[in-house]
């Protein structure tokens, strides 16, 4: 009968170099993350082994949450893209809330995708153009799912200018665990659709707004992939 291997931090290592080819890239903001898991699997072994392999799967499901993989953006024009994996709550025509825009009756539509702690969590930017101001709103940490964390929760609105007087807002939300929203755009930025921005740690909700004139072809219920389903687009040459 083979000798039982004895359980180590050594362990918990070789575990993730054999598996890293099974992972696609991780997310620079995951890294912290994944080392304080890694500890705690370290301190859990030193109380008994079954603690320590519990602490090895938390960290592989980390290693997992944190994953960045790539994406073939569309290459059509005039499109709106997902800027976030997940599910589609609400897709239709939506009334701008308060924060959202200087004109708080502004008539527009609005996709909803909520992001559950096994979805991607890195955000992309759904359309190219110009950032024309960034608005952090405080506030609660309803679940996600719920209509009314769009106006409730805390979350970080960006205001993109697609052309002239062309504009779409993109609103990350925090969620019920999700309680730290991680941005990195700046003002006055030019992005690109398909660009990483930023992401929500541990289950949240992005909200798009855009104008009508954009035409929505996703559904409540689907399932978005970020940077590749495309959510609208519009026939306009503005």
């Amino acid at each position: 009968m083979s000798e039982k291997k004895p359980f180590s931090f050594k362990n918990i290592v070789n575990q993730l170099e054999d598996l890293k080819n099974f992972f696609p890239p991780i997310n620079t903001a995951g890294y912290p993350f994944i080392i304080l898991f890694a500890l705690l699997a370290l301190i859990l072994s030193l109380i008994s082994d079954f603690l320590g392999w519990i602490g090895v799967i938390l960290t592989l499901w980390c290693v997992y949450f944190f994953r960045d993989p790539e994406r073939v953006i569309p290459g059509k024009k005039n499109i709106i893209i997902s800027p976030a994996d997940g599910k589609i709550l609400f897709a239709g025509p939506s009334k701008a809330p308060e924060n959202l825009s200087d004109n708080k009756q502004q008539d527009l539509n609005k996709v909803s995708i909520f992001m559950n702690v096994f979805n991607v969590h890195v955000n992309r930017i759904p359309i190219s153009g110009k950032v024309i101001w960034l608005k952090y709103v405080p506030g609660t940490f309803l679940n996600a799912s719920l209509d009314k964390s769009s106006e409730d929760n805390e979350r970080m609105i960006v205001k993109i200018e697609v052309s002239k007087g062309i504009f779409i807002y993109v609103v990350q939300i925090a969620g019920l665990i999700a309680r730290r929203i991680k941005c990195d755009l700046t003002e006055n930025e030019s992005v690109t659709i398909g660009q990483r921005y930023g992401l929500i740690r541990f289950g949240s909700r992005v909200d798009v707004y855009f104008p009508k004139d954009f035409n929505i072809l996703v559904n409540k219920g689907q399932t978005s992939i970020s940077g590749e389903t495309i959510l609208a687009d519009s026939n306009s040459t503005k």
